[in-house]
């Protein structure tokens, strides 16, 4: 397996950037691509604010900063982002159709050597891989937000995934700081399988008026040593997105633990989705 030395993420929401700065800084060239040319603009100005943050706060040398920037370049196409690219990390919205037409684009215009690697939570990523002419260097990286911070990296190994594409995106993941774990294609993997059934039920509870928010998030912040109660973290990774894991565990899996409690679907239906929102389980406005 060809050293990876270039980069390309697809998708520049929240995870796609932490994706990008955190390879950036790991030494990799960086190419950004995004479908929506304005949101790609804002997610590069982002990332320099970002970065101008952390030395403004003493967490990163100004000539890593530069360092970083300079490695960072986007591509007007997904043909463009991949011509080049050792490695593909796609990180757009959690719709398997969407990711398989990427995949099935990035497959026809990346090099051959090329590992091809989605981000997905909770997708079965056999069934992404067969969009692509190279099942064998498809592999699930799936981080955590923050990227940058959370150390952890849920690798997904499919089928069909190679030896050498595995150890390609676990030594990417060591590379990035990250402390990788290998899971097998299931759904849910192993940390959205067990993290998004804490959410839920902590969601019934609420709605059953077992406790407030902040008591069941304190339950399990003191009682369990979580560093995060389970609906403030649902209110960071937005109650959409959790919505659209529970529905489809609740059909892969054909169990009723994972069917999303009505409290999740009125919230989202009325756009409380959490900190990108403003309110969640919590306000966030201020």
């Amino acid at each position: 397996m060809r050293e990876i030395r270039t980069i390309c993420v697809v998708g520049t929401g929240t995870m796609g950037r932490g994706i990008a700065q955190n390879a950036a800084t790991s030494g990799y060239d960086v190419v950004m691509v995004d479908a929506a040319e304005a949101q790609l603009a804002s997610a590069m100005a982002a990332l320099r604010e970002t970065l101008d943050g952390l030395v403004a706060k003493g967490k990163l040398a100004d000539e890593a900063r530069a360092a970083a920037l300079a490695r960072l370049r986007s591509a007007a196409s997904l043909d463009e982002g991949v011509r080049a690219a050792d490695l593909v990390v796609e990180a757009v919205p959690e719709s398997l159709d969407l990711k398989r037409a990427i995949f099935r684009e990035a497959d026809a215009a990346a090099p051959v050597h090329a590992v091809l690697a989605t981000n997905t939570s909770s997708l079965p990523v056999g069934e992404i891989a067969r969009a692509t002419r190279r099942p064998e260097r498809v592999v699930g990286m799936h981080f955590f937000n923050p990227v940058p911070v959370m150390t952890l990296l849920e690798v997904v190994r499919a089928s069909e995934t190679s030896d050498g594409a595995l150890a390609a995106a676990v030594a990417v993941g060591r590379s990035m700081g990250k402390d990788p774990i290998v899971v097998k294609d299931a759904p849910g993997f192993a940390t959205s399988r067990l993290g998004v059934l804490l959410g839920l039920e902590a969601m019934r509870m609420l709605e059953q008026g077992v406790a407030s928010a902040e008591d069941i998030d304190k339950a399990m912040t003191l009682g369990y040593r979580h560093p995060m109660g389970p609906l403030r973290l649902t209110d960071l990774v937005g109650l959409d997105v959790r919505l659209a894991i529970a529905e489809h565990l609740s059909q892969a899996l054909r169990s009723e633990a994972f069917r999303p409690p009505d409290i999740l679907r009125r919230m989202v239906a009325a756009g409380k989705l959490g900190k990108k929102s403003g309110e969640g389980f919590y306000r966030w406005d201020a």
